[in-house]
């Protein structure tokens, strides 16, 4: 009931002001549970990917989003469930993975759909990177559910870091076809079984995307960013201190 509200709260007018296009929508199952692992260039990629389709569309978020104290925080909590979003705990070695699957499952198991970004993170510059084994492969493996690669586009381009206000421009998504790894059913503890079926998928993203892959995962570039950021600026103000 929430969900169906807050899609009309939110998704109609992000289909009027944004016009996304959408190819291969005849590729979502009308019943059923499936899997959709899409790229992840920028936040509203959890709203654009929902707002064009029938079927309600489960993903995951962090539980921060649902446990921050006060007015604000609970206005937040109540808008990401709104919108079919589950929250993960973050905390812990294997925490978040282990969350992740379980949530999977359970959307799974209900005959639903479940969106992941295997990357793990928003990619820091646009491109697409190497998607991590531990939570897409094992939902898959574990619930036989087909994964469906989805390829955002330009999103990233609506509301560049910095930006308070979102471009007015089209963002496209791209919906390929069903992936079957039912030939790997009972192997999701296989580490290689794991690599080789997020590999599988990440390489029909990057050819619906049209995105440059990097064999590193995103969090990684994230980190080697921040820290060649803090280098220049520590660079610049031993150059101020010496003049």
């Amino acid at each position: 009931m929430l969900y169906g509200t807050m899609k009309v709260a939110i998704g109609a007018p992000l289909k009027v002001a944004f016009r996304p296009w959408v190819e291969g929508l005849e590729n979502i199952p009308a019943a059923g549970p499936a899997i959709l692992a899409s790229n992840h260039l920028s936040f509203s990629d959890s709203f654009f990917l929902p707002a064009v389709l029938d079927r309600k569309v489960t993903f995951i978020a962090k539980a921060e989003y649902f446990t921050t104290p006060g007015v604000k925080g609970r206005l937040t909590a109540a808008f990401f469930k709104g919108v079919g979003q589950l929250p993960v705990d973050r905390s812990g070695g294997r925490g978040a993975g282990e969350a992740a699957v379980k949530s999977g499952i359970d959307v799974l198991e209900r005959g639903e759909l479940f969106g992941i970004y295997p990357e793990g993170t928003r990619s820091p510059d646009g491109r697409l990177y190497r998607g991590k084994p531990g939570g897409l492969a094992r939902v898959a493996l574990a619930t036989g559910a087909p994964v469906i690669p989805v390829a955002m586009i330009d999103t990233e381009k609506i509301q560049p870091p910095g930006k308070v206000m979102p471009k007015l421009m089209r963002p496209g998504i791209r919906i390929g076809k069903p992936l079957d790894f039912t030939r790997y059913q009972g192997m999701e503890h296989d580490r290689f079984v794991l690599r080789a079926v997020t590999d599988e998928v990440m390489y029909e993203i990057m050819k619906l995307s049209g995105q440059e892959y990097v064999d590193m995962y995103a969090t990684a570039a994230k980190r080697q960013i921040a820290d060649a950021a803090k280098a220049e600026k520590e660079q610049a103000k031993k150059a101020q201190q010496e003049k």
